[in-house]
């Protein structure tokens, strides 16, 4: 038995496709299965199979259309509400995927009905078997519990645990390999991502994983104390993925010119400038907001704009703009418009662009600058400048008319969501300074910081 681990950065999760070396179950696979076909092919296998632990939040799945073109069954819980025809699985459930035999387990918490599946080779029952945990228990936490109705966060906590505790219990010797938990906010915490030669088992989790190690009320209790925001756009998910939407291929984009960006600007468009954050800042189009092409392009895009409202995305490098479609789509937007920068656009607005030593320079020098923290509120409370005003970069659009006047210097835990933050800023009309620096180097440069307390 084999078990390719496919990494989907842009989503912050993991697909993976087991084999017997001839056929093939493929679990949780996005929106875009062509990194899925590769692996089957270079792995010389059939994809007889594939299955969905949950219906997602974080992403449009590519299961039902992947089933489709390989003809293989679909499996998916038997109890969740879907527009289309698939192979209902219940608890207990054994399917055979050639010589795999893949067990059904009942794992709800994540969603009501959640699932894992169990893997052993048939003809060697005795070696350790390899178990995808979906969201239910990951490397050092489990996936949230609040993404599914606010008012069944506690009863759905209680039900991680006891999935959690199910699983804990497999032999130690098993594989882990979940979905979630490596950067998507689907998880409980961050979570530990161990680099090691083999695969994490469910022996490592039982010494380190806390749901293994407290008691179910402490235990629910922290976990949801702990939970962040959502993305906005997370509660499109699930509908598209009930009735299929990954199956289909995504609407294309539409180029338009210099004059339409114009126009979508002043109809209160969301105009996206793709280049670096230090591009975008030296000069840019007046009224757009800067949203560098990276990993985390997608979520970002997908929390700050509003569903379905007009999107034009502008860039000088059409590689880019075609990988931010890419992204895009796996999120469920499809079809923005497209602006490709020529190399003489005139890009007339700028901003101060610094770091962490112009700062405490600026500071020691007698001037008093107003910061403008737009982390996470876990991330303020564990440190943050004196005197410091939180606002959530997916607040900033928002509750930004309510900071002062004057400049604001604007700062994240890298530069990459104060490079977003100082654009809207800076669109609504204030005078920002995008501190583009580390977190870290506040302490080495010795800038007093504070715990806790009431963001101003």
């Amino acid at each position: 038995m084999e078990v390719d681990t496919l990494e989907v950065p842009e989503l912050g999760n993991r697909t993976h496709l087991v084999h017997d070396g001839t056929r093939a179950l493929v679990v949780d696979p996005p929106r875009d299965v062509a990194a899925v076909e590769r692996a089957a092919e270079a792995a010389g296998v059939e994809i007889a199979a594939v299955a969905d632990t949950h219906i997602h939040n974080d992403y449009v799945s590519g299961a039902l259309g992947l089933a489709r073109r390989h003809g293989a069954d679909y499996l998916l819980a038997a109890d969740e509400a879907v527009q289309f025809e698939r192979v209902g699985v219940r608890d207990g459930d054994v399917v055979p995927v050639g010589r795999l035999d893949v067990r059904v387990l009942a794992t709800p918490g994540h969603t009501r009905h959640h699932q894992s599946f169990l893997v052993r080779h048939h003809d060697m029952p005795d070696r350790a078997a390899a178990l995808f945990s979906g969201g239910s228990l990951l490397h050092g936490t489990v996936g949230r519990t609040d993404l599914v109705d606010d008012r069944l966060t506690h009863d759905l906590a209680r039900q991680q645990w006891a999935s959690a505790r199910l699983l804990g219990a497999l032999d130690p010797a098993t594989t882990l390999h979940p979905t979630h938990g490596f950067g998507s906010f689907c998880a409980g915490s961050t979570g530990t991502v161990r680099a090691a030669p083999e695969p994490p088992t469910v022996g490592d989790e039982q010494r380190t994983n806390a749901v293994l190690t407290t008691p179910r009320e402490r235990f629910v209790a922290d976990l949801v104390a702990g939970f962040g925001p959502v993305p906005r756009y997370y509660r499109h998910m699930a509908p598209l993925n009930r009735v299929g939407a990954g199956r289909a291929q995504p609407r294309p984009a539409r180029r338009v010119t210099a004059d339409e960006v114009t126009d979508a600007v002043l109809a209160g468009a969301w105009v996206v400038d793709l280049r670096g954050r230090s591009s975008y800042s030296t000069g840019h189009l007046p009224g757009t907001v800067s949203v560098e092409y990276g990993t985390q392009f997608a979520t970002y895009v997908g929390w700050l704009v509003p569903w379905d409202d007009d999107l034009v995305l502008l860039c000088d490098r059409p590689d880019d703009i075609a990988a931010a479609l890419h992204d895009l789509a796996g999120i469920g937007i499809d079809g923005p418009r497209t602006h490709l920068l020529e190399p003489e656009t005139p890009l007339p607005d700028s901003y101060r662009r610094t770091d962490w030593l112009a700062f405490r320079e600026a500071a020691a020098a007698g001037a008093r600058p107003v910061v403008v923290d737009v982390r996470q509120r876990d991330e303020y409370d564990a440190g943050h400048l004196p005197g410091a005003l939180h606002l959530p970069l997916q607040d900033v659009d928002v509750r930004g008319h309510e900071l002062p006047r004057g400049e604001l210097w604007v700062h994240c835990r890298s530069g990459y969501r104060a490079g977003i933050a100082a654009s809207i800023l800076h669109r609504m009309g204030h005078r920002v300074v995008h501190l583009d620096d580390a977190w870290e180097r506040v302490a080495e440069l010795a800038i007093p910081t504070t715990t806790g307390g009431v963001a101003a």
